[in-house]
């Protein structure tokens, strides 16, 4: 059976923790592919986001010359707000005996419940949830044993992702950038290359 990971987020820009989580993923999980997925239009950002040739471009430069990384972009072409669980029903027509892992981080888990046809998305993956190592158990955020809101999730399907401490958000680099302060630390050189080149969040 084929292992088939997916890793979805803004990516504006992707950042050295990005790329830390998709090695452990690879790794860690076994996979035999991880798609990294940009979020087209995000239905839960109130954030106005790069355009979308920016965010694929840096991800191309991020991740692609990662082993079993594929950059998927059906999202950035896909019309209307951008939802999991459309990408995963895609996903899981193009692999039908696949085993799907879908990897979220502490926040994204916590806020779980909330995703659309969140149920049907437990039913389609095993939800793999990024813990830092300096955030403690993912038990604090995503409580499996305790079902979220209209869900019911077996303990032993949700997996953790163990990484080393990177406390690094998109958030921060991007206010880096702004206040034309060093930024080139946190994120891979080509990404901070092609901030630079094409004076993205200025």
């Amino acid at each position: 059976m084929r292992r088939i990971g997916l890793f979805g987020g803004a990516f504006d820009p992707p950042h050295d923790a990005h790329v830390a989580l998709a090695c452990a993923a690879v790794e860690q999980l076994r996979l035999d592919r991880l798609h990294i997925v940009p979020t087209g239009r995000a239905w839960h950002k109130s954030q106005t986001l790069s355009a979308a040739v920016h965010r694929l471009a840096m991800c191309r430069l991020a991740f692609g010359a990662l082993p079993k990384i594929l950059i998927d972009q059906r999202e950035l072409e896909r019309g209307g707000p951008s939802y999991t669980i459309d990408t995963l029903s895609e996903l899981r027509a193009q692999y039908p005996d696949a085993e799907l892992f879908l990897l979220i981080g502490a926040d994204q888990a916590a806020a779980f419940h909330t995703w659309r046809r969140a149920g049907e998305i437990v039913l389609l993956v095993t939800p793999v949830i990024a813990v830092r190592a300096d955030a403690g158990s993912a038990a604090a955020v995503f409580d499996p044993a305790h079902p979220l809101p209209g869900m019911t999730v077996d303990p032993a399907c949700v997996r953790v992702l163990q990484l080393p401490a990177m406390p690094h958000s998109a958030t921060e680099v991007r206010g880096l950038v702004v206040a034309r302060q060093p930024f080139d630390h946190l994120v891979p050189a080509p990404v901070a290359g092609y901030i630079a080149e094409h004076h993205l969040y200025l």
